[in-house]
């Protein structure tokens, strides 16, 4: 793997298949006891969000503790940054204070691109969500569910039909999701109004329908995506009513689902507007479960930047596999 993680784009499929098997060991730890390995002790985690977040900074806060790292958590709120500190001098800051590996979440896209090469820091620098750019350890985490619920947690992902639905034009998931399960063979379709889709999404490697009905059926996988209101400047669909009923998944539309297909959701939902709180609540339904896998992937991501071949990740290598 590369000493950065900043787009999906940047796996290869055998470095996509190293962080899901990793995570699929590491997952193991979860259900011990103690549930911490030995791995990153002495290495510093800097969680470092210009932007505010539930699920991905506690998931990386958590995963980071997991391998024994120290953590530190930075919230632009409340520091210099709201007194027009640059970017530029809060990671020279965080340089000074020695920091191993930088989680960053930006609301402008190509931020984390800027940090790793600009040489102002000299670790690793994670992308956790720049603008409606990327986020790869978000692609990382569903492709690591699809292939526990859709491949037995082996292999990749070849054939395999996942349908993307909703706000892809904001959507930092839909991108990172589109590339990293190509290189994992599956066949992607994104389903949105053309307001909703980006300039050149037709460049991407997907297929793209302005119609679900007619998609789902076919799909291993409905993927809902949040409708981002928070970043919507102009009118693009009439009413949340007729969104609703055009793109939201209801019961209707999952009845439409083959026995064995899944939905998902990044997260945080809008119940009622793009899935309905039955179709989120229900058998089908792995959102849930995608939360609870997103501290094993993110755990793997950090074990393979920084762990590197040391004595310690040898330990923990033969604690796993001995478990």
């Amino acid at each position: 793997m590369n000493k950065h993680l900043l787009s999906a784009g940047d796996l290869s499929r055998n470095d996509a298949l190293l962080v899901l098997d990793t995570a699929a060991q590491l997952a193991q730890v979860a259900d011990r006891p103690v549930k911490k390995l030995p791995t990153l002790r002495g290495r510093t985690v800097v969680n470092l969000f210009f932007e505010d977040s539930t699920r991905t900074r506690i998931s990386f806060e958590a995963a980071a503790k997991r391998l024994s790292a120290d953590v530190i958590n930075f919230s632009a709120k409340g520091s210099s940054v709201s007194k027009g500190e640059s970017l530029k001098d809060t990671a020279l800051t965080l340089e000074a204070m020695g920091a191993d590996a930088v989680v960053v979440r930006h609301g402008s896209s190509g931020a984390p691109h800027r940090l790793a090469n600009s040489g102002w820091i000299g670790g690793s620098v994670i992308n956790a969500g720049d603008g409606t750019h990327e986020h790869p350890t978000q692609a990382l985490l569903d492709a690591f569910t699809l292939r526990e619920k859709l491949a037995g947690g082996e292999g990749d992902l070849a054939g395999k039909k996942v349908t993307i639905v909703g706000d892809v034009l904001h959507s930092r998931v839909a991108r990172s999701n589109v590339l990293l399960l190509s290189t994992l063979g599956a066949d992607v379709t994104l389903v949105a109004p053309p307001t909703l889709l980006p300039v050149g999404v037709e460049t991407w490697p997907c297929k793209v329908s302005y119609d679900l009905d007619p998609v789902v059926p076919d799909s291993d996988a409905v993927m809902m995506l949040r409708v981002q209101l928070e970043r919507m400047t102009d009118s693009y669909f009439p009413t949340a009513r007729e969104y609703s009923r055009r793109y939201g998944l209801d019961n209707h539309r999952m009845s439409m689902l083959r026995e064995e297909s899944i939905v998902m959701h990044p997260g945080p939902m809008n119940r009622g507007m793009e899935i309905t709180a039955d179709v989120a609540d229900s058998r089908r339904s792995v959102i849930v479960e995608q939360v609870a896998n997103g501290v094993s992937v993110r755990m793997a991501v950090l074990y393979l930047l920084l762990g590197g071949y040391s004595p310690a990740q040898a330990e923990a290598e033969q604690t796993v596999e001995g478990s």
